[in-house]
């Protein structure tokens, strides 16, 4: 199994930036889909982005040109800088692996305890 533990979440003002990490151990890293999460109070998780070991990427418009996700195959790790950050993303920030080709709530989907981010207005 993986084990995901994250860093980096803290207290900003708006438009200030976070550089979250993810380090990740178990079993072969490249063949995880590593991606960022975040769940506000009252509100369902939701992606912020994930990164494929080839490089496939995928950002949600709220994000885009604000946040870039970056993994590092040689050393287990995911990171997500987030730039310009508004308050309406304050929220509890995942880290997410899933094998390729599991579906997510399988055995081969793993989470981390997550870091808060709060950005204050």
């Amino acid at each position: 199994q993986v084990q995901l533990v994250e860093s980096g979440g803290g207290l900003v003002h708006t438009g200030g930036s976070l550089r979250l990490s993810c380090a990740a151990s178990g079993p072969v890293f490249r063949f995880y889909i590593m991606g960022w999460y975040r769940q506000a109070p009252g509100k369902q998780r939701e992606l912020v982005a994930t990164l494929e070991s080839g490089g496939d990427i995928k950002i949600p418009d709220s994000v885009k040109g604000r946040f870039t996700i970056s993994r590092d195959n040689a050393h287990n790790t995911v990171s997500l800088q987030m730039n310009t950050l508004k308050p309406e993303e304050t929220a509890v920030y995942f880290c997410n692996a899933r094998l390729l080709g599991s579906p997510s709530g399988s055995l081969d989907d793993y989470w981390g305890q997550g870091t808060q981010v709060t950005v204050s207005s």
